[in-house]
C-alpha cells in the first residue's frame, strides 16, 4: 500500500511518434489517451512530447538524440519516468533507460497496471496475472521472488528493463521456468473457469442475451444502469469495468432478456491482455445481439468503431446481430441534438442516445424488443384445464390473443418466445 501511495506521486513524461502513414490527428488523439491511461494509473504529467519520423529506430525507437533531449527534459521537469505511446522491445527499454537514466515504461505496462489496479473478482485477477507474466517473462532482470511479490498487483511500472542487474543467465533462467510454471498454472485455472462459464450460458439458453460492447469509456456501463436500473459501477475512468456484469431486464411484461457488460476496448490493446480476458469476451460471443456503444461527443469516433470491430472480428462475431447505440448525443455541438436522432430514427441497425441523461432510451428499448420478437412463435394450443400450471405461464409470460374452451380444454392462440415453446414442449398440445 506504501508503495503505489509513492507511485501516484511520479510525473511522467509522455512520448508518442508521428509517423508518415498516420493521420495528422491520430498522433494527438493517441497521446491524450495515454495521457488519460497515466492520469488512471496514478502518474502526473509532467511534459508531453510527439516526434514526427520516417520510421521507427529499432535501437531507441525514437534515436539516440531524442532521447538524449528526453534525459534534458526529464531533469527539467523533475519527471521520475518516462512513457511512450507504443510498446517497447526489451532491448530498446534497455537502451533507453541506459540514455535517460529515467525508468521506462510503454503504452502496454500502464493499461497492465490498470488492469492491475481496476481487478476485484477472482477471474479479473487470474487474468491480470496471467497478462502481466506473459509481459514480464521477455524483460526478465530481477529475481523471481521479486516479481512473485509485484505481479498481481498495481506496480508493474517498477519492473523496468534495465533498471536492476540480474544474479546471472544461470539463475535468469531458473527464474523463467517458474514464470513459465506459474502461466501454465494460470491458463489451467482460467481453462476450469472458461467451463463453468460456458456451462452458466447453457442454464441461460432459454432467455434472450444482450452483450454490451465499444470502446472504454464509450458509456456501456451507463447505459447498462439506464436499461436494467442495477446498481452498476460507473466512473469516468478508462477500463472502469473489467469484469462482465449480466443484469436480467424486463423489456415490457412478456420479455426479459439478460444484459451483460464486457470489458471496454482500446486501439492497440497488448495481445497477452486480449488473451487473458478472452473467457470475459465469450459473453459476447454467446449473445444474441451485440449493442455496439459509439461515444458519438469525440470527433474521430469513426476510429473507435473501427478499433471495436477489429477485436469482434477477432472473436468471429463478425456475423452477428449487432445495433450500433450512437450514445451521448446531450454533449454534441448545440442544435444537432435533434437532427441527429432524426438521422437514426429510421434506421433499423442503429439508434442515438444518451444514458447519463435517459434520451431515447425507451426507443432502445423498442429496437431491443425487435431483435427479440423475431423469435417469438404463435401456436395454436388445446390444453387441459387440469394443466394449470401451464396455463398459467402462458398468461403470465406469453400473449394470449384468443381464449375459447372446449369440454375440458382450454383453446388458445398465443404468442411467446420459442426457447420457451420449445423448453415446455408446447408441441404437443397443438391440435391434430
Amino acid at each position: 500500500m506504501e508503495a503505489n501511495h509513492t507511485l501516484q506521486q511520479e510525473r511522467a513524461i509522455l512520448v508518442g511518434v508521428a509517423l508518415p502513414a498516420m493521420p495528422a490527428w491520430e498522433a494527438e488523439h493517441s497521446l491524450d489517451e495515454l495521457g488519460r491511461l497515466a492520469a488512471t494509473a496514478g502518474l502526473v504529467e509532467a511534459a508531453r512530447e510527439i516526434q514526427a519520423r520516417e520510421r521507427i529506430d529499432p535501437t531507441y525507437y525514437v534515436g539516440k538524440g531524442k532521447a538524449a533531449s528526453l534525459k534534458q527534459l526529464a531533469a527539467q521537469c523533475q519527471a521520475d519516468v518516462i512513457v511512450f505511446d507504443n510498446d517497447l522491445s526489451p532491448a530498446q527499454m534497455r537502451n533507453l533507460e541506459r540514455v535517460t537514466k529515467r525508468r521506462i515504461i510503454d503504452r502496454s505496462a500502464v493499461i497492465l497496471d490498470i488492469f492491475a489496479r481496476h481487478a476485484r473478482t477472482h477471474t479479473a485477477q487470474i487474468q491480470v496475472e496471467l497478462a502481466q507474466l506473459n509481459y514480464l517473462l521477455p524483460r526478465l532482470t530481477r529475481y523471481w521472488t521479486h516479481l512473485s511479490r509485484q505481479a498481481g498487483g498495481g506496480a508493474i511500472r517498477g519492473m523496468g528493463a534495465a533498471g536492476v542487474r540480474g544474479p546471472g543467465e544461470t539463475q535468469l533462467e531458473i527464474d523463467r521456468r517458474l514464470i513459465r510454471r506459474q502461466i501454465n498454472s494460470l491458463e489451467t485455472k482460467l481453462d476450469k473457469i472458461g467451463v463453468q462459464m460456458a456451462t452458466n450460458r447453457k442454464n441461460r439458453a432459454d432467455v434472450f442475451k444482450v452483450a454490451l460492447v465499444g470502446y472504454t469509456n464509450a458509456g456501456k456501463s451507463t447505459l447498462m444502469r439506464a436499461l436494467s436500473g442495477a446498481d452498476v459501477l460507473v466512473e469516468d475512468q478508462l477500463f472502469a469495468t473489467l469484469d462482465s456484469t449480466t443484469r436480467a431486464v424486463d423489456l415490457d411484461r412478456n420479455h426479459k432478456i439478460l444484459l451483460t457488460d464486457t470489458v471496454g476496448f482500446i486501439n492497440r490493446l497488448p495481445h497477452h491482455l486480449f488473451a487473458s480476458f478472452r473467457a470475459t469476451l465469450e459473453e459476447a460471443v454467446e449473445a444474441d445481439l451485440l449493442l455496439h456503444v459509439i461515444d458519438l461527443s469525440f470527433p474521430y469516433y469513426e476510429s473507435q468503431i473501427a478499433t471495436v470491430e477489429e477485436v469482434l472480428h477477432s472473436l468471429g462475431l463478425t456475423d452477428s446481430p449487432t445495433l450500433m447505440v450512437y450514445n451521448k448525443i446531450d454533449q454534441v455541438a448545440p442544435g444537432e441534438e435533434e437532427r441527429i436522432v432524426a438521422a437514426y430514427a429510421d434506421r433499423e441497425d442503429a439508434i442515438s442516445v444518451s444514458a447519463s441523461q435517459a434520451i431515447n432510451i425507451d426507443a432502445l428499448r423498442d429496437k431491443i424488443r425487435a431483435y427479440s420478437v423475431a423469435g417469438d412463435v404463435t401456436l395454436e394450443l388445446q390444453v387441459p384445464q387440469a394443466e394449470g400450471r401451464l396455463l398459467a405461464y402462458l398468461h403470465q409470460q406469453g400473449q394470449v390473443l384468443a381464449e375459447t374452451y372446449k369440454g375440458n380444454d382450454v383453446c388458445l392462440c398465443v404468442r411467446l418466445e420459442k426457447t420457451w415453446a420449445k423448453r415446455w414442449r408446447l408441441d404437443r398440445f397443438v391440435p391434430t
